[in-house]
């Protein structure tokens, strides 16, 4: 009884119906690689014990971070995460099918950075290793929400000049990958939406917020988004990932969360930028 009060409660307070704090909890599946492992940044080991990893490595990641929001928001979900770093879909599908293979509520599918190692930018394999992993998780629950995760542009690919984007404008990796990422879905009826991080990105650097170039050095008052590599992400690159993929997967508005939000205080995010990151994450998701 006192923990049923507590969560209604604290519901009130954050501003989410108390019906959700009541809900039973849902299952989330995160696949994919470093991008989502929050490798280069402490978003790697933040928090493990608040995930399952199934391959019991010890990475929390931005599967954590989806966990610690959702216990302040006090909705309720069994959050587990299958991740190797430099992987593709492709990867997942072929060896780890026996540790994924089961019946999710939520699904969360992340592609290499360049879509494919060998061919940047080609979507060929991500064409036939989507939609075959969504048709698996189909299969075991049909009423599983499957989602693609469009991620962002790589600085090193845009800047230096062996990059396959570079010569264009920043956005336009993230745009690429986005289009990439809806005709995937338009083509599978079990894909049900792509996940806009790489918008979100791109949205933070038109704003001001975050520099835009890393190679010229960081102006005063700007986040770097990126990790000291120029294309994994920083812990604040990594939150913004993270507040995306929370409110498009929960319908959650990130900025009730508000400032004071625990994960950006452990990875010593300020709380005006925490604000900003939250306040832009329920921009791009259309909630404002």
């Amino acid at each position: 009884m006192l923990r049923s009060f507590i969560m209604f409660a604290v519901a009130l307070l954050i501003g989410v119906s108390p019906a959700a704090a009541h809900e039973e909890p849902r299952t989330i599946l995160f696949i994919g690689n470093s991008f989502t492992q929050g490798a280069g940044s402490p978003v790697l080991r933040y928090r493990p014990d608040t995930v399952d990893d199934l391959n019991d490595e010890g990475v929390g990641g931005v599967p954590a971070l989806f966990a610690t929001f959702a216990e302040q928001a006090g909705a309720e979900w069994n959050v587990s995460h299958e991740l190797r770093g430099g992987s593709t879909l492709g990867f997942h599908l072929r060896e780890r099918r026996e540790a994924i293979d089961a019946a999710w509520d939520v699904v969360v599918m992340q592609q290499y950075s360049v879509l494919d190692p060998e061919r940047p930018g080609d979507a060929t394999a991500t064409a036939q290793d989507a939609p075959a992993l969504a048709a698996m998780f189909t299969r075991a629950n049909p009423a599983v929400k499957v989602y693609l995760m469009a991620t962002w542009s790589r600085a090193d690919q845009v800047y230096r000049e062996e990059g396959h984007w570079h010569g264009r404008p920043l956005a336009a990796m993230a745009l690429d990958l986005r289009a990439a990422m809806d005709t995937v879905h338009a083509a599978s009826q079990d894909i049900d939406g792509v996940i806009p991080v790489g918008e979100g990105w791109n949205r933070a650097f038109a704003r001001g917020l975050a520099d835009s170039n890393p190679y010229n050095g960081r102006a005063f008052g700007k986040i770097d988004l990126w990790s000291h590599d120029q294309y994994h992400a920083s812990a604040h690159g990594s939150y913004l990932e993270a507040l995306i993929v929370f409110g498009y997967v929960t319908g959650i508005d990130p900025r009730t969360l508000g400032p004071d939000e625990r994960a950006a205080r452990d990875l010593g995010i300020s709380t005006p930028v925490a604000a900003a990151l939250q306040q832009l994450a329920a921009e791009q998701l259309g909630m404002i």
